[in-house]
């Protein structure tokens, strides 16, 4: 028997819809095809039928006629505050089901603030922060340099550069301009923490599996990235870092970073997969602090974070994908799936 009609879903760097004047970054977080072959072939060894889709303005008439059983959606959009959330609400209008989140929780993490007030109303900790729609603010008394700027809604490193970590008023209102300025956008403020960064992945639903800890090591990076996972190390110098999986960590470091991870994915309500990114505090005993979380995380076979953690498991490329489908169909118990020539991934 033939497996699920799947439309997989994505926007890739090659389709962006370059403008004059915009940011060199500016479409940093699409997708290469890569990662769209490599998760079509992962589908298709499953035995399912896939169709690739570009998540344009030409998405909502080709869903329509495509009668597909499901989406796999990893479309980053195009345009808006709440680009990620635009595809998952065409599909639920067409009463597509697809994995990953849903539509509030992909605007919510996309608004890096809004996202921070939900953590910290869940006791998680994170960095306090400001939000700036002006560079002339008054920097609220509570925060102290070290400080970290960043834009509110970008991904993939957009907008973080050598000079993100400012150090006095000066460092700080020359950084805030060039930011509100570039990214026509307002600029989250937040206390740097110095430390070690790691990023946990996690898959699931109900009894989310969380992946082995990835440390992403920024030693042999350039000087003039400042020190910090920059956009121009994540976009075209991802082979600078060492990536240590599993990372080095005490066995009460390796719990609380899981138990950070499940609660951090639980409080904004994600769905099948995410990436939790972390700071150890080398000032307060490298406790966890959590940075972002992403529910949109890379894919790319052997190159995106998420991808090397499943692997230092044990766990392929291929069986990531398909127990990334998996966790969605256990959520959509109308969908009948056929049976399938490989058993899916059981994860503990």
């Amino acid at each position: 028997m033939s497996g699920l009609r799947i439309a997989l879903l994505a926007n890739l760097k090659v389709n962006a819809p370059h403008g004059t004047g915009e940011p060199r970054d500016r479409w940093s977080e699409l997708d290469s095809e890569r990662t769209v072959e490599g998760i079509a072939a992962a589908l298709r060894q499953a035995g399912h039928k896939v169709t690739f889709l570009e998540g344009d303005e030409s998405l909502y008439g080709k869903l329509q006629r495509g009668h597909f059983d499901i989406a796999f959606n990893i479309c980053e959009g195009h345009r808006g505050d709440s680009r990620e959330s635009h595809v998952p609400a065409i599909l639920e209008m067409l009463g597509i089901p697809y994995t990953g989140s849903k539509v509030l929780s992909l605007a919510l993490t996309l608004d890096k603030p809004m996202a921070k007030r939900i953590l910290a109303f869940h006791g998680l900790p994170t960095p306090r922060f400001q939000v700036f729609d002006d560079p002339c603010e008054t920097l609220d008394p509570d925060l102290s340099y070290p400080l970290f700027v960043k834009p509110t809604g970008e991904g993939t490193g957009m907008g973080i550069n050598g000079n993100s970590v400012v150090r006095n008023e000066g460092e700080l209102r020359s950084q805030l301009r060039w930011l509100i300025d570039t990214y026509d956008q307002p600029a989250l403020v937040e206390e740097f923490i110095e430390g070690r960064e790691i990023t946990m992945g996690v898959l699931g639903n109900e009894r989310p599996h969380v992946l082995p800890p990835l440390e992403v090591d920024l030693s042999r990076c350039p000087p003039e990235e400042g020190g910090i996972y920059t956009g121009r190390i994540k976009s075209e110098l991802p082979d600078s870092p060492l990536y240590v999986c599993p990372a080095a960590l005490t066995e009460a470091q390796e719990e609380e970073v899981r138990r950070l991870a499940v609660a951090a994915f639980r409080a904004l309500d994600c769905l099948d997969m995410a990436r939790v990114d972390f700071k150890l505090d080398a000032h307060d005993g490298e406790k966890p602090c959590i940075l972002e979380i992403n529910p949109l995380p890379g894919l790319c076979p052997g190159v995106s974070d998420m991808v090397m953690q499943a692997e230092a498991e044990g766990i392929s490329h291929a069986q990531l994908i398909n127990a990334i489908l998996d966790a969605a169909l256990e959520r959509y118990p109308q969908l009948v799936v056929p049976a399938l020539p490989e058993p899916a991934l059981a994860l503990a």
